[in-house]
C-alpha cells in the first residue's frame, strides 16, 4: 500500500505557493504604501487631536493617533482630507463597533430590508385548495 502513495508533491503547487506568498506580500506592500501615504498626509492637514475625545498627542504617543475614513472605503482618500478624521485608538474601535453594532440592530428590525421586496407568497395556492375542498364537499353533499 505505502507504494501507492506519492513521496514528493507536485511541483505544481510548490510554484502556486510561491506565486501566492508574492501576490500577498504585494498587496500588504501596497496596503502599506497607501496606509502611510494618507495618514501622513492626514497628519500635515489635521491637528493631532482626536476628533471626538479631544485628546491631544505629540511625537511621543503620536502613534496612538489613526486615521478613520468616514464613509468607510479605504480607497477614497481625497487631497483635501475631506474624508479622513483623526481618531485616537480607542474612538477609532468605538466608530467601527458603533457601525457594526447598528448594522447588527438594522438587519434585527428589518429595517436593512425594507427596500426588498418579498417573493414568497404563502396563500399562492390557497384559493385553490379551498375550490378542491368545496367541490369535495359538495359531492360528498350530493351522494
Amino acid at each position: 500500500m505505502a507504494d501507492n502513495i506519492p513521496s514528493e508533491k507536485p511541483k505544481q503547487r510548490k510554484a502556486d505557493t510561491a506565486k501566492l506568498d508574492e501576490v500577498v506580500a504585494q498587496a500588504r506592500r501596497q496596503r502599506e504604501s497607501r496606509e502611510q501615504d494618507y495618514r501622513a498626509q492626514s497628519l500635515k492637514i489635521h491637528p493631532w487631536v482626536c476628533g471626538r475625545c479631544a485628546r491631544e498627542f505629540n511625537r511621543e504617543n503620536l502613534q496612538e493617533l489613526t486615521v478613520h475614513h468616514r464613509d468607510h472605503n479605504h480607497d477614497n482618500n481625497p487631497p483635501d482630507g475631506s474624508n479622513w478624521e483623526n481618531l485616537c485608538i480607542y474612538c477609532h474601535e468605538n466608530e467601527h463597533a458603533r457601525m457594526i453594532d447598528a448594522d447588527a440592530g438594522a438587519a434585527l428590525s428589518g429595517e436593512a430590508s425594507r427596500d426588498a421586496k418579498a417573493t414568497f407568497r404563502a396563500f399562492a395556492d390557497l384559493k385553490d385548495l379551498l375550490a378542491e375542498t368545496e367541490e369535495s364537499s359538495d359531492e360528498e353533499g350530493s351522494d
